[in-house]
């Protein structure tokens, strides 16, 4: 399935989204790289202004904690513009499955989330493992999870992005790499994943924003995961290229679509299940 138009662009420009009533964007590799603000980032969200919602596969921040982080930057979107996949699966388990016991390999903001939602973070047998992505991960902990699972537990993956584009260019591990680690100990291992390619993300915002998908258009770096979305979703999607940073100098882009990369959030939003395969 095909989005309504792609267009594939060097970089951001607010006159290509003009037309439309909601804009709706990634984050990694369209906005910023690795905690700085890419070439055109400001100046395209204030001219998007509340047309904008960010719709992005990170897995470590709440809509809260990303937007003080962006308005340290200098960008500025209210968290009710800001939808995430880490957050939103820990929103949909706490719906689905009140006070579970859950083990959950993630950053510091979702596990506050999670317990602030009243799941247990404590269990000695837990019912679902939750991976994100989690900058401690490590042998201890993929060993854990793998005893988990084995035992009973659910494994729910929040996004299944290998890597998003840092600031020098280089790759940077995403919960898609921590997950390959996990199958490459047991490789039919079934799970429930989120975030793009699926479009719940997506159906989320422009219910949010009011606003039909005919009217809509979705801005992304990464066609597997963005475009996918917006083709799932009917909306058009602008192909923005790959950022390329040279250290200590200003944001800048490539001059050719990204490709092949998979890129890296409230109420409850659907999972689909997947066995052994990324």
């Amino acid at each position: 399935m095909l989005a309504r138009t792609t267009r594939h662009v060097p970089a951001l420009d607010p006159a290509l989204v003009a037309g439309y009533d909601a804009v709706l964007c990634d984050l990694d590799g369209c906005l910023v790289s690795d905690g700085r603000l890419l070439d055109g980032a400001a100046g395209f969200a204030a001219a998007a202004a509340d047309r904008l919602w960010l719709v992005s596969n990170n897995s470590s921040d709440t809509a809260d904690s990303l937007s003080a982080r962006l308005a340290g930057m200098g960008l500025v979107i209210a968290p009710g513009r800001i939808l995430l996949a880490g957050e939103q699966a820990v929103r949909v388990l706490a719906a689905e499955r009140p006070g579970a016991r859950l083990s959950l390999h993630a950053e510091e903001p979702i596990r506050l989330l999670a317990d602030g939602l009243g799941l247990d973070l404590s269990p000695d047998r837990p019912d679902v493992v939750l991976l994100a992505r989690d900058s401690r991960f490590a042998i201890a902990g993929l060993t854990s999870l793998l005893r988990a699972v084995r035992a009973g537990a659910d494994l729910w993956v929040t996004n299944l992005d290998r890597t998003h584009p840092g600031a020098d260019g280089e790759p940077v591990p995403e919960t898609g790499a921590l997950l390959a680690a996990v199958r490459a100990c047991w490789p039919e291992v079934r799970y429930r994943a989120f975030g793009k390619p699926e479009r719940a993300l997506v159906d989320l915002a422009l219910a949010r924003a009011g606003v039909p998908a005919d009217r809509s258009v979705f801005v992304g770096d990464n066609a597997e995961t963005d475009g996918a979305a917006a083709a799932a979703a009917g909306i058009d999607f602008l192909h923005v290229a790959a950022p390329t940073l040279a250290p200590g100098t200003a944001a800048g882009r490539s001059t050719s679509p990204a490709a092949g990369r998979p890129e890296s959030g409230g109420d409850p939003v659907p999972f689909r299940t997947h066995v052994g395969a990324l």
